[in-house]
């Protein structure tokens, strides 16, 4: 049995790569949350030398593991200190591009918008990501109760934001109540969640708009029905701000329309331009239609590659 550690921050989108490429391998990690002690907290990744010393959180100690995937600036430290103390034979992944050059990284997973190229470099459509159609099978089966009574066609709002690139403005939000009350008025059903950055205001706004009408709208208590959102969904809308909740998004093959904000940059336009390019994503304006695309399978890529590099080790990738 292939044992392995994924090492993030702690930040929900990045574990979650990591875990869905954990387990399009089939192999059942330990996960572990660090921090970064001074002067390897700012200096990370460029200054280098990290000891015991370096860390907080979660311990690090032998025995160390046969595979490491890990994601995040602070992961790096991580990498490059089981890197030594394992004497190299720890086969070390890392997702996002680490922006330094080193031999640490037996492979660096990066989506096509980013530049990072070289021998050691796997190329994915977008970010990997948890959505498979077992789990979205699963989902549905789960979240049964409290969704199949939402009007068929469904529409699975996922709503995010301010961010660095993004703003998620009251007027950006008026616009997308109206859009949304007038999608209900048509029929369909919407199943909306929100997330802690989406703001009191804007969430307020949201429930005014939508309250003499259909729509279900979580409110944060009990389980999290993200992946019954999903399976339950016939249309995906998603809002800007969030590269992984679009990559997950298109890893359902459902259709999937982008929700325009204010702000972007220019790393989020090229993922954007390269979905669109590519017949994955469309933009939102108002009306819904039904298209077909390759959904996206960026965690298994990932995951074959390791097989082959790792000389494919006993595992059965589910």
């Amino acid at each position: 049995m292939t044992s392995c550690w994924i090492v993030t921050e702690g930040l929900t989108g990045t574990e979650n790569q990591c875990l869905g490429v954990a387990e399009a391998l089939g192999v059942i990690p330990v996960v572990k949350r660090i921090g970064l002690r001074q002067p390897w907290k700012t200096l990370s990744p460029f200054l280098g030398g990290e000891t015991t010393l370096s860390f907080t959180g979660d311990k690090l100690q032998a025995p160390w593991p046969d595979l490491l995937i890990s994601s995040g600036r602070k992961s790096i430290a991580v990498a490059r200190y089981i890197h030594r103390q394992s004497a190299g034979k720890t086969f070390i992944v890392q997702l996002q591009d680490p922006r330094i050059a080193s031999p640490v990284f037996d492979l660096i997973a990066v989506p096509t918008h980013d530049r990072r190229r070289g021998g050691n470099v796997v190329i994915t459509e977008a970010t990997p990501n948890r959505i498979t159609p077992q789990r979205l099978a699963e989902g549905r089966q789960d979240f049964s109760e409290l969704l199949r009574s939402v009007p068929s066609p469904r529409v699975a709002v996922l709503i995010g934001g301010n961010s660095k690139s993004h703003k998620l403005t009251p007027a950006a939000m008026q616009t997308l109540a109206t859009q949304l009350k007038e999608l209900d008025r048509l029929g369909f059903g919407l199943m909306i969640t929100t997330s802690r950055r989406t703001g009191e205001d804007n969430l307020a706004l949201l429930k005014e708009a939508l309250k003499d009408t259909q729509a279900f709208l979580w409110d944060g208590r009990g389980d999290n029905p993200y992946f019954g959102l999903l399976g339950w969904a016939d249309y995906i809308l998603v809002t800007a701000d969030s590269a992984s909740m679009i990559s997950e998004a298109a890893t359902t093959g459902k259709p999937v329309y982008v929700i325009s904000l204010p702000g972007g940059s220019a790393k989020f336009n090229r993922l954007y331009n390269h979905l669109l390019q590519q017949g994955v994503i469309r933009l939102f304006e108002g009306p819904l239609q039904p298209y077909l695309y390759d959904p996206l399978q960026d965690a298994a890529l990932i995951a074959a590659e390791i097989r082959r590099k790792m000389g494919n080790p006993e595992r059965n990738p589910a």
